[in-house]
């Protein structure tokens, strides 16, 4: 028996007046999903523990298996894994964005999806510029994808911090970060607006009408894991397709294959028919695959309800076209609802559906279905026993 979870992140949604009361979900074209629901079952899956910020960092670990009680550190020590960042035991990494701060407000969490190579040569600024001062020892940033970039700060002691995306058009000064490593923090993103307000890529930047990088946003910051190895754990092969660095850490960590998919893009744009493609090769050789698809968590950071529909209809073309060539156990679901009201993620329980086990008599994928689905409510740890099971 062959595995798949096809996860797209964010779908979950709440009833939107504008759809006549259905969700995103419920108003989206998605013959696929409705089709694994009708030939398996649903339930409703509580992927945030109480107590815990609904993240994807949590919630997908959850869906793998993980209890993040024993091995969740923080967002920075997964991604640092995917870009190759071989923490010590004394260093903290935390998540390093770029964002648009204007008049003291939080205009953008990813400064109008700045590029990787934009981002890139703003940090290396930022990088010569803390090396001419008294803090050369204790940072160095690392570019990743687009915003999401990383910070190491050897021997750090952490902060509360809180995510950037959950205080778009709120004051800053109410979030700023608290915790041993405050004074520090503060003080870097006080240099990183000096560095950026003149950096060309600011000016490029302006002058066509984007939005200009205004300071790093440093959070979640977490010390190396210790994460068991999928296959020990499970006993099977696994491989991740994603095309961002925190799946693809927590993948690291696991020991499992990371497929690398070019036109995957982490944000709308990406190639779903590359991914597709990419996931049928890799369950030849594969015993399980986890397929994340970031675009429909973006289109709720944004609060648009035309791409988040049309991100979660991409999915489900994707999904279709495995389905033609892999006929082994499928599971759908979403990471965590990401809603259009309110532009960031909530902790509230997702639909899931597997193909493979039992029939519940459900007609559709959707929030509004999953609440009577055979399955029940569960708890994201529960997941993936459930799929394996025989």
């Amino acid at each position: 028996m062959k595995y798949l979870i096809v996860l797209g992140d964010g779908m979950a949604d709440e009833p939107i007046d504008e759809l006549g009361g259905k969700t995103p979900l419920e108003a989206a074209d998605t013959p696929f999903m409705d089709q694994i629901a009708r030939e398996g079952a649903m339930g409703l899956l509580k992927t945030v523990p109480d107590g815990y910020q609904p993240g994807s960092d949590i919630a997908n670990l959850g869906v793998l298996g993980y209890d993040v009680k024993t091995c969740y550190t923080g967002r920075g020590a997964l991604e640092a894994a995917s870009m190759g960042i071989n923490l010590g035991p004394a260093d903290m990494a935390y998540r390093c964005n770029l964002v648009t701060i204007a008049d003291g407000i939080m205009a953008d969490f990813s400064a109008g999806h700045i590029s990787s190579d934009e981002g890139a040569a703003l940090l290396e600024a930022l990088n010569e510029e803390v090396q001419k001062t008294d803090l050369k020892n204790a940072v160095i940033f690392y570019p990743g994808v687009s915003y999401r970039n990383l910070m190491v700060l050897p021997g750090g002691g952490g902060v509360e911090s809180t995510p950037p995306h959950d205080i778009v058009d709120q004051k800053i000064e109410e979030w700023l970060p608290n915790g041993p490593d405050k004074k520090l923090i503060i003080t870097l993103m006080e240099i990183s607006s000096r560095v950026f307000a003149d950096h060309p890529v600011n000016k490029n930047r302006i002058s066509a009408g984007k939005r200009p990088v205004t300071h790093i946003w440093p959070w979640s910051s977490g010390k190396r894991p210790e994460i068991s190895r999928f296959s020990d754990l499970w006993g099977i092969s696994g491989g991740m397709i994603s095309a961002v660095d925190l799946l693809n850490g927590i993948a690291q960590y696991a020991g499992m294959e990371i497929i690398r998919v070019p036109g995957a893009t982490g944000f709308l744009d990406t190639d779903y028919n590359a991914k597709a493609r990419y996931a049928i090769d890799a369950l030849k050789h594969l015993d399980f695959l986890y397929l994340h698809v970031e675009a429909p968590d973006e289109a709720g950071h944004m609060g648009d309800l035309k791409e988040k529909i049309l991100a979660i209809e991409r999915v489900d073309s994707m999904l279709g076209t495995i389905m033609k060539e892999f006929d082994g156990r499928i599971a759908i679901l979403p990471d965590h609802p990401t809603p259009i009201r309110v532009k960031t993620h909530t902790g509230d329980p997702v639909p899931f559906a597997i193909r493979g086990i039992k029939n519940d008599g459900c007609i559709m994928f959707s929030e509004k279905e999953a609440i009577s689905g055979g399955f029940g409510s569960m708890t994201g740890t529960d997941l993936l026993p459930l799929l394996l099971s025989k």
